[in-house]
This record gives structure tokens, sequence and C-alpha cells, in this order.
């Protein structure tokens, strides 16, 4: 059963959410388990009985959001078309940025100097966020409808496309006078005509 607090709330699960509105707002160099227990409201004691340390719970968190990002894509995979399916793969990435931005940036955007490395076993699960692009893209090539020479390289390539347009608009480096809706559109279908025959 989960640890709570006095009003009632997962205790884990407060560290885990308080620990990532700081780490965005304030940066892992400035993240300490006494700041986080402030926040939630407990002892750095009672953290530790649920994070071995700082960056155990980073990763956590990533984990937590490549599995969120995963359920998101998974949903978009429906469709057995593989140019609709890929569109609707991408659309789900670029959706999953702008509606997550705290875990985007913990996920894709945090540049610590000294963190520990992201476990292999997790690092692997995370690969299947792009092993579902990869799988569009093959089936595409078998349906002659996507020409790549490795279906794995156009995976990553597509993501980096995706990441740049994603990263632009959490940092409102997007003019004002292009409308957002558009602007994602015309940058998920360029990236995707680079696929086609």
């Amino acid at each position: 059963m989960p640890e709570t607090r006095p009003n009632g709330t997962d205790l884990r699960r407060a560290i885990l959410d308080e620990s990532r509105h700081l780490l965005v707002a304030d940066g892992y160099d400035n993240l300490s388990m006494r700041k986080i227990a402030r926040a939630v409201g407990c002892s750095a004691t009672s953290i530790y009985l649920h994070f071995e340390n700082k960056d155990a719970l980073i990763h956590a968190l990533i984990y937590e959001g490549m599995e969120r990002l995963h359920e998101q894509l998974v949903a978009a995979s429906d469709e057995a078309e593989p140019v609709a399916r890929l569109n609707a793969l991408a659309h789900a990435y670029v959706r999953f940025g702008l509606e997550n931005p705290e875990y985007y940036q913990v996920m894709f955007q945090l540049h610590p100097q000294r963190m520990e490395r992201y476990p292999v076993e997790n690092y692997r699960r995370a690969r299947r966020n792009l092993e579902i692009h990869a799988e569009a893209l093959a089936d595409g090539v078998m349906a002659g409808v996507f020409k790549v020479e490795s279906a794995d390289t156009g995976a990553h390539v597509l993501w980096t496309a995706l990441h740049g347009l994603v990263s632009l608009l959490l940092a409102e480096r997007v003019d004002v006078k292009v409308a957002d809706e558009a602007f994602i559109e015309g940058a998920v279908r360029h990236a995707l005509d680079g696929f086609r025959t």
C-alpha cells in the first residue's frame, strides 16, 4: 500500500510531481532532496525510503515519461496503412511534448554533467518509442510507399525533426505570426515527405 501524507495523498507520487516541477524550474544542479522535502512537506529521510538518490529519482521521472509517451504512440498506431500510421505517430509525439512540457524537458532536454548513467534496461524499454516509428517505416517500404535504407536510421531522422519542432514550440521560439497548428501540420508533412517514394 502506498505511503500517504497527512492530507491523504500518495507520498511517492507527490515526490515525483514536486521534483519534476523543481527540476524544470531550477535545474539539476539546484535540485536537492532537502528542497524537494520542503516542497512536499516531508523529511528528506522519507524521500530516501523511495529513491536511493537524486539521480534515481530523475531516472524514475524519465521512465515514467517514456511510458506515458509509449501509451500515446500505441494508441496512435491503429492505422494499418503505413503513411497514415506514421502521420498519426508523428502527431502523437508532438502532442505529447506540447501537453507534457515538464516531462518532455526532463526526458529530452536535461543536460546534467554529473548525473548517473540511465539504467540499460530502462533505456532498452524507452527504445520502443523509436521502434514503433521504425516499424511503420519498414511496413511502408514493404508496401512500396516509403524509401529508406534503414528503418531504424529513418526513425531517428524523424525523431530529430519532431524533437526540433517540439523544442521550438516549447521554447516559444516560433514567430507569433505562424499559427501553431499550421506550423505543426506543415513540419510533420515535410518530415514524412522525405520518406515517400
